[in-house]
């Protein structure tokens, strides 16, 4: 085994659907984050992993058993700049999916513009995992970007939250915040954490992804995570975006349950009007309506 090999370990397989949420998604659910994978796709080095295949036919068949009427497909680290397999399942479905893609900061008009074509409707910065675009890119990005209405969609760390609203200050773009920024869940921090989220949130044209609680927490009775989405559903409703984090990268000691963490997110909600804005409404308007 490469040392390559011993730095990417094999993903563990996502779980099959045994049984539907109850109860079900609002109609028009939007999925706001995913990934699809092809076997013979060449995989970036360095990695952080090495992703267990699931493609774009796999992620269509789980949206229709859960009836997820639309999806934004984001570009995994894994495959750094290369943007195919994305692009693939964009031009099988484009009625249905929106993209986020990474790319080179200097990609010019021309390429962005069929990148938008195609149903791309983002960047991403990923400073979490090997092969990811550096907080650093953000301003030529967004000059870049900005004439076609992107977004840019940051995977980052908790301790960047506090100083974003100043790094990104004079962007005049969506910005978008995957996995509530990773904020760990102590009851000890979690005030000030939710506080950066929040005031990001009112600085900015800036989204936040209630998603991926494993990525979080491991205790599995931990209520935090429901009690932020709770929390903040109530004072930014309007700015907050679900996605099923499908097929759950980056996990070797335990795989969710879909139907649970669906039936979890709708527990901590548990206000139809709030839930038709974050599962369907914020989604639309941000990746279909531009």
């Amino acid at each position: 085994m490469s040392t390559a090999d011993i730095d990417a370990p094999l993903c563990l397989p996502r779980r099959q659907l045994a049984r539907l949420p109850r109860p079900a998604l609002p109609q028009g659910t939007v999925d706001t984050h995913f990934h699809v994978f092809r076997a013979d796709a060449p995989l970036n080095t360095p990695r952080s992993y090495t992703p267990d295949i699931a493609t774009i036919a796999d992620w269509i068949e789980f949206s229709e058993s859960l009836g997820i009427a639309k999806g934004v497909l984001v570009q995994p680290s894994v495959y750094g700049l290369d943007n195919s397999v994305l692009l693939e399942a964009l031009a099988a479905f484009p009625g249905r999916l929106r993209g986020i893609v990474v790319i080179d900061p200097e990609t010019g008009e021309t390429e962005i513009e069929r990148l938008h074509r195609h149903g791309v409707r983002g960047v991403r910065i990923n400073t979490r995992n090997k092969g990811g675009l550096p907080l650093a890119t953000a301003r030529t990005l967004a000059e870049r970007i900005a004439p076609f209405g992107w977004s840019l969609q940051l995977q980052i760390n908790p301790e960047q939250l506090p100083d974003l609203p100043a790094t990104l200050s004079g962007i005049r773009l969506p910005i978008v915040v995957d996995h509530l920024g990773f904020i760990p869940l102590a009851t000890e921090t979690r005030p000030r954490h939710v506080d950066a989220l929040k005031t990001l949130m009112d600085a900015a044209d800036a989204y936040v992804k209630v998603t991926a609680p494993y990525r979080l927490t491991k205790e599995t009775n931990d209520q935090g995570f429901a009690e932020v989405t709770r929390t903040l559903a109530a004072s930014h409703g309007e700015r907050l975006l679900w996605g099923s984090d499908w097929p759950h990268t980056e996990l070797w000691d335990g795989m969710p349950d879909d139907a649970e963490l669906i039936e979890a997110m709708q527990a901590a909600i548990d206000d139809p009007t709030a839930a038709e804005k974050i599962f369907v409404r914020n989604a639309e308007v941000l990746f279909f309506g531009r």
